[in-house]
């Protein structure tokens, strides 16, 4: 059956989802799961139900992470489909990052900090101050 038996399901999409990465963290290597972002999962009857934070209302990759997430999600052993579901009642914080995404993310501000994406995203791509 696998690495997996069938009580740890939810275990094994979590495991799995370590390989799904934000766009704008893929390149420090930090996963969903290490971002926070994972709220929830449950599988039953054969199907993963993951429940997912973002950082922002306003990111541009939600989709691309969605679509990300429920793919990775139905690659695992005894599960067939997978849903994704955004959850707003709470919002994100990076306190929710483990201890390698934090020490990987060190130099960025809090998101609340962040007055202009664009500024903030354009002196990033220069190498300079991100306010």
């Amino acid at each position: 059956m696998g690495r997996w038996a069938l009580t740890d399901r939810p275990a094994a999409v979590i495991d799995a989802l370590r390989s799904v990465h934000d766009p704008c963290c893929r390149e420090r290597g930090i996963s969903v799961v290490d971002m926070g972002l994972v709220r929830s999962v449950s599988v039953e009857d054969r199907e993963a139900k993951v429940e997912l934070m973002l950082t922002s209302g306003w990111c541009p990759f939600a989709t691309q992470v969605l679509t990300a997430v429920k793919e990775q999600a139905e690659t695992v052993e005894g599960v067939d489909t997978a849903s994704v579901d955004v959850t707003w009642d709470e919002a994100w914080t990076m306190d929710r990052l483990s201890a390698s995404a934090r020490r990987k993310l060190v130099s960025l501000p809090q998101p609340s900090q962040v007055t202009s994406r664009e500024s903030f995203v354009s002196a990033a791509d220069q190498g300079g101050s991100r306010s």
